[in-house]
């Protein structure tokens, strides 16, 4: 099953990945994936999805953002069935200590690290998260926040770091989940006033910077040595690595 779907649902390692009504969703590595909201997916998606191995979603968005809209396909909880949702917010929203170095949401690679340093032990929880995930060899799982382009950007890009990518791979996933979304946003409308569809001419030199910007971020956090430093075991640190299909020692 995995074979196949590689084969025909990702277009390459790190490319899209075609779940039916999935948003901005893209293969990470190994057997772990990124997405927009799962709201987004239709009943369709979810039986993709598990067939194609995921078992665990995990929300890294504030638990007022989890709901449904009324654009949002309905979907039965049979859908879902053998799905676990996990919610693992990477952020307190109302900490002025946050919206001092962030603003009212995470929207540049820029304040990542500041993000990150405020809340170590929820990032921690994350890839706790995403290591307990692990429950047989073709089981995958998925994290996901809003629109598909920060907070899973960031913890993708950690991801990416503790499986050893070049920078060129860090910098190419975060700026096709910001292709991804500001398609979304040319086709549906932003979600609200802070963001905006933006022209290829703009768009381009802004992913360059900003690509440059993330690999800095992991660069200078050094995910394995931040997340063992603040709790996670080398055994969870060893289970995210194999979901990975890292060949980085534990």
């Amino acid at each position: 099953m995995a074979a196949l779907w590689l084969a025909v649902r990702v277009e390459t390692t790190g490319g899209a990945v075609g779940w039916d009504g999935a948003v901005n969703a893209w293969h990470v590595a190994g057997r772990v994936y990124r997405m927009g909201r799962r709201e987004w997916l239709t009943a369709a998606g979810w039986r993709q999805a598990y067939d194609d191995g995921v078992r665990t979603v995990i929300d890294l968005r504030n638990s007022r953002e989890a709901r449904r809209r009324d654009t949002d396909p309905d979907v039965p909880e049979s859908a879902r069935s053998g799905i676990r949702i996990v919610s693992a917010p990477t952020e307190e929203p109302d900490d002025p200590r946050f919206t001092a170095v962030c603003g009212p949401y995470l929207n540049d690679p820029a304040h990542y690290l500041h993000n990150v340093r405020l809340y170590p032990a929820k990032f921690v929880a994350v890839f706790r998260a995403v290591g307990a995930a692990e429950t047989g060899a073709e089981a995958g799982v998925v994290v996901h926040c809003a629109a598909g382009r920060d907070r899973s950007g960031m913890v993708a890009a950690m991801l990416q770091d503790l499986v050893g990518d070049p920078d060129e791979r860090i910098a190419d996933g975060y700026a096709k989940a910001a292709r991804g979304i500001n398609e979304r946003f040319r086709t549906h409308g932003p979600p609200h006033a802070g963001e905006r569809y933006l022209d290829d001419a703009e768009l381009t030199p802004l992913l360059e910077r900003r690509g440059r910007t993330v690999v800095e971020f992991v660069r200078e956090l050094d995910t394995r040595t931040f997340l063992l430093r603040n709790g996670l075991s080398e055994a969870e640190l060893g289970a995210v690595l194999n979901l990975l299909g890292s060949r980085v020692a534990p």
